[in-house]
């Protein structure tokens, strides 16, 4: 019969791990949340077990899994998550970790390697924890990806058919990232609570911290994550930011991703998750003035008329398919302030109509 081997303590996971490797043994590291076990996580353990000698398993706690997956996570306890973990015959320990990194963990047990699943690369690994598995000198290892075997996947086809199998009305979930005040967020809000727009805010990502748009998230009780963007230059998000975006919105089960004011340039995995289900409103009639600030450069260049444009997300700098504009007019004396605000007046009502004539028309 297999031993009971739930193990909180890192103390001790540290000591039998330096048992094993004073008899050879290699020990393989991976974490996750776990909350709904299905066939993928299964094979991934499989797999990652074949590594090595002994697989340790690193389950975020509840407080944890909140944090990184929202509000309506975990499905199951960690207590319950660890004993089913426990079971499996390739899971030789289990240790539940409060953080929303793995950094700690690394640095007690100094895994001789570290597996994670194929939707990540070396690159895309968080930087706090590939410098921890430096550190102690581990081997990462990337796994080969299940497709089509998911959590959220999982979560979204129970969801649709109401836990029981019979059909039951899912409102389109929308996932917003923003850098600012969330001006255009809250107009979302106030459509859909007037009965405007069909859907529900699943889920708002911020760049920078304290942004007032994770504020406003928290005041409607949506799941409000910040990430940090990297240090890469030019305005891109480093690869990890992109992994964690990717899997925060796959994660909310999100339809349709809106950009309000993001600051960002949104590229790699993220826009092939994504791909032409992701829109952005431009301060500005494009193809004219696309990057930052707008509304002054048409200004400064004596236009007769300003506006906004909704148009689909690509790898080009506001260069989507444009799907709605509207058209604000200069007036004379207009200051750099005076036509931003009478813009973003626009965008609050352009962006909701065009939101929800995407969402019936890509239906």
């Amino acid at each position: 019969m297999k031993e009971n081997n739930y193990v909180s303590d890192l103390k001790q996971l540290s000591e039998w791990r330096d048992e094993l490797a004073a008899g050879g043994s290699r020990v393989v590291l991976t974490n996750g949340c776990f909350d709904l076990l299905h066939a993928g996580h299964v094979r991934y353990l499989k797999e990652a077990r074949a590594l090595g000698d002994a697989l340790v398993v690193a389950v975020n706690s509840d407080a944890s899994v909140r944090a990184l997956k929202g509000e309506g996570r975990p499905v199951h306890s960690a207590e319950d998550r660890a004993e089913i973990l426990c079971a499996l015959e390739a899971v030789d320990r289990v240790v539940v970790f409060d953080q929303a990194r793995v950094t700690g963990v690394i640095e007690a047990l100094r895994p001789h390697l570290y597996a994670k699943g194929g939707d990540y690369t070396i690159e895309s690994l968080n930087a706090e924890e590939r410098g921890a598995l430096e550190q102690v000198g581990a081997e990462i290892c990337i796994l080969s990806l299940v497709p089509g075997r998911s959590t959220s996947e999982t979560l979204k086809n129970l969801e649709q058919s109401g836990g029981d199998g019979g059909a039951a009305e899912v409102k389109p979930k929308l996932g917003v990232l923003g850098s600012g005040k969330g001006s255009n967020l809250k107009a979302i809000f106030e459509k859909i609570e007037a009965g405007q727009l069909d859907a529900e805010v699943a889920v708002v990502i911020s760049d920078v911290e304290g942004a007032g748009i994770l504020d406003l998230a928290r005041e409607q009780g949506v799941a409000a994550i910040r990430i940090d963007p990297g240090s890469e230059k030019g305005g891109r998000l480093s690869e990890g930011a992109v992994k964690e975006i990717t899997d925060r919105l796959k994660a909310a089960g999100v339809d349709l991703v809106v950009l309000a004011g993001f600051m960002k340039i949104v590229r790699g995995g993220l826009l092939e998750e994504f791909s032409d289900r992701m829109l952005n409103i431009h301060p500005s009639l494009l193809p004219k003035y696309k990057g930052l600030a707008a509304w002054k450069r048409a200004l400064e260049a004596g236009e007769q008329e300003a506006g906004c444009t909704v148009h689909r997300v690509s790898a080009g700098v506001d260069s989507g398919e444009i799907l709605g504009q509207a058209r604000v007019p200069i007036l004379e004396g207009d200051g750099e302030d005076e036509l931003h605000a009478r813009i973003q007046q626009q965008e609050h009502e352009l962006y909701s109509r065009v939101i929800a004539e995407v969402l019936t028309n890509d239906a």
